[in-house]
């Protein structure tokens, strides 16, 4: 297993590379910025990158992903009931992304944006169990992700709520290393701490481990903080509907 985390700060985000060294296959998640960085770190890993993916379409930061895709040869992948309006590899609920050794499991996990996704990770040669969980902005250090974005605070609220059952029913030693951290505009009370654990999420994350949804949808949508000034333009030109400047 080969695992590189990017913390950024501006944006506050976390982008990674993961796959197998054995058959030099890899994955991006969620790239950020100047692609250079995943080139580089994947020629020094001797690997090659066979798909960058979005956990969906951000309103916070300008992606980089089909810049690196296209730099890299890979394919570009999203939720396939993203609104985006250009090619890409479509992922449903249950599919499983090849990276030799290395499969990265589709969780279609709604709720920050409908077509959000999570990757649940195993690496075969240590066991067929999981290893970990890339969650993007569904669940964060501390937090889950806001759900005004995409859509009503509560229908996004609703969405999030299903699809945190879904990770709660995850082994407790599971880690999970998300799309963001304290700093971010995504969350309202991220950690500093960049990566953690079901089990401990599930212990310390108010938020996570509420089990009535009525209840969830009060704290989701109360005291929503301002949306980030840029984000409706983010969002439209991660989906095509407009050329950045």
């Amino acid at each position: 297993m080969i695992l590189r985390q990017f913390l950024h700060s501006d944006p506050v985000a976390a982008s990674y590379l993961f796959g197998c060294g054995g058959k030099a296959s890899a994955a991006v998640v969620d790239p950020v910025g100047d692609i250079a960085p995943y080139i580089e770190a994947a020629k020094a890993l001797g690997v090659r990158i066979l798909y960058v993916i979005d956990t969906h379409l951000h309103a916070d930061h300008v992606s980089s992903a089909r810049a690196l895709a296209a730099a890299s040869g890979a394919e570009y992948v999203l939720h396939a009931d993203a609104a985006a309006k250009f090619p890409f590899k479509g992922v449903h609920d249950g599919e499983v992304l090849e990276l030799g050794n290395v499969v990265a499991k589709v969780l279609h996990t709604p709720g920050h944006t409908p077509e959000h996704i999570s990757l649940l990770v195993t690496d075969r040669t240590r066991a067929a169990e999981p290893w970990f969980v890339l969650t993007g902005h569904t669940l964060m250090v501390g937090d889950l992700g806001r759900t005004e974005l995409a859509s009503s605070a509560e229908d996004g609220a609703r969405a999030l709520f299903k699809s945190i059952q879904v990770l709660k029913a995850l082994p407790d030693y599971l880690e999970v290393l998300p799309g963001a951290y304290s700093g971010s505009v995504c969350g309202r009370k991220l950690s500093g701490k960049p990566s953690s654990s079901i089990g401990f999420e599930l212990r310390h994350n108010t938020a996570f481990g509420i089990k009535n949804e009525e209840e969830f949808v009060r704290v989701m949508t109360a005291d929503i903080p301002p949306p980030p000034p840029e984000a409706a333009q983010n969002r439209a030109i991660n989906t095509g509907l407009v050329v950045p400047a």
